[in-house]
């Protein structure tokens, strides 16, 4: 329901566009309607101000103070004119002609190849619709640019926030082409980029992981074929984890029996002598030929190998190796001259999206590598985070990347992998691997 805060915007909005009378109408019948107070007495105000000899502010005045008046149809007509929902109508139009001029775009560098290349994406707004994105290289050279119309969707309510997404969409989609190899010939001067008219949405192949306690996230597509039953499995077996890697005295595989199984110290999967397995931490679950992986929130949590770029936000938790790792805001500078006189001087400050916190057991913090600018690559011995004592960990492991307002982590075909943490109903399929502690499951189905 609109309030007297929302009239009075809507009437500002009305005086912009040169409806001077439209706006008087309207917060007369607003500041005639409720409660004789400061708001009512403010809306009056404006409309004096707008039209100081205005009869509708008049009548306004007199049922406001309580004076009879013989012939009040003109202010009735205006409070049934401007009634609620003509308000919330409005309202939704407010930020169109803000947007007419084009949203900000999004700037990012690239690290590819041992070069750096750069991302540019922008809005032509609505009286030119359409989205283009730049591939720069070289220092200025645009080596591809893709473009995309949405003539038909301009008249959408929520016009805005749908470019936004296409606009994010198709900045990550460009440096996901040049991650795959599309533009090698490109920038080896071999063949010509262009420009492409593209009719289609932005391509991502972004894995969506459930990172949130009421997220419900699908699964990818299995990258091998579902196994073939085994003679000797019980009928009631839907699935079972084969153990990949594991604290010694430990079973090869678990077959739990029934729909559901809980994977835990005290549940049907109970990984002895895992010290970092809560009582309860997951619950697996058969329905209708498919299992569901649910997050219990309880001990140090299950992590989900990832198979593609995955978009994370900040707290969320992942591990390389054996190091359990996080995604934080930077901190504000907290240094400056002091009081009086004083001379300041300071190292400079490169910009950066965000850093990766080292998380010890107990939750206790280690090491912290600041992203320099949008990019922060994790390794063996070629990065920015770099873990020399971890045999898990792959001389160029990871990378972690700010792109379009969205930090993405992708394995860079790492041996062991990249796992997740997931946090609210996640769907898996066969093969995927998940990761409690230091025991690394993969799940077979049974047929």
């Amino acid at each position: 329901m609109s309030s007297r805060s929302s009239a009075a915007k809507v009437a500002r909005w009305l005086v912009s566009k040169e409806k001077r009378e439209d706006a008087v109408a309207l917060l007369c019948a607003w500041a005639a309607q409720g409660a004789n107070d400061t708001e009512g007495q403010e809306l009056l105000a404006e409309a004096y101000r707008l039209d100081p000899g205005s009869e509708l502010a008049q009548l306004a005045f007199e049922k406001m103070e309580g004076v009879e008046t013989k012939d009040r149809a003109a202010l009735d007509a205006c409070i049934v004119q401007w009634t609620p929902e003509e308000i919330a109508k409005l309202e939704k139009q407010i930020a169109r002609p803000n947007f007419m001029r084009a949203q900000v775009g999004f700037n990012n560098n690239v690290k590819y190849g041992g070069n750096v290349f750069h991302i540019q994406t922008e809005d032509s707004g609505l009286d030119r619709p359409h989205v283009i994105t730049h591939l720069f290289a070289d220092g200025g050279r645009i080596i591809k640019s893709n473009k995309r119309s949405y003539a038909d969707h301009v008249k959408r309510d929520d016009i805005a926030p749908y470019v936004r997404q296409l606009m994010k969409g198709q900045h990550m989609e460009m440096a996901i082409l040049l991650r795959e190899g599309k533009f090698d010939e490109v920038i080896a001067g071999r063949a010509i980029g262009g420009m492409h008219l593209l009719v289609e949405p932005p391509r991502l192949e972004i894995q969506k992981l459930a990172t949130k306690k009421e997220d419900v996230a699908p699964a990818t597509k299995s990258l091998s074929s579902p196994p073939k039953a085994l003679e000797d499995v019980a009928r009631k077996v839907r699935f079972r984890l084969l153990v990949q890697r594991s604290l010694p005295s430990g079973p090869n595989a678990y077959e739990p029996v029934g729909d559901t199984a809980v994977l835990g110290s005290k549940g049907e999967i109970a990984l002895p002598n895992e010290p970092f397995c809560h009582a309860q931490e997951a619950r697996l679950r058969w329905v209708a030929g498919r299992v569901w992986l649910d997050d219990l929130e309880h001990g140090n949590g299950v992590f989900l190998r990832i198979r593609q770029p995955v978009e994370l936000e900040i707290g969320d938790e992942f591990i390389v190796g054996d190091q359990l790792l996080t995604i934080e805001r930077n901190p504000e500078p907290n240094d400056g001259p002091g009081d009086g006189p004083t001379y300041f001087y300071s190292s400079p400050k490169w910009s950066s999206s965000f850093r990766v916190v080292q998380l010890f057991e107990g939750g206790a913090k280690g090491g912290c590598v600041v992203a320099r600018g949008t990019t922060l690559q994790i390794g063996s011995t070629i990065g920015d985070f770099v873990f020399t004592a971890d045999p898990l960990v792959d001389d160029q492991h990871c990378l972690v990347e700010e792109q379009a307002g969205a930090i993405l982590l992708t394995d860079l075909d790492s041996r062991s992998g990249v796992f997740v943490r997931i946090k609210g109903e996640q769907e898996l399929v066969a093969g995927d691997e998940i990761l409690v502690g230091r025991t690394r499951l993969a799940l077979e189905i049974v047929a």
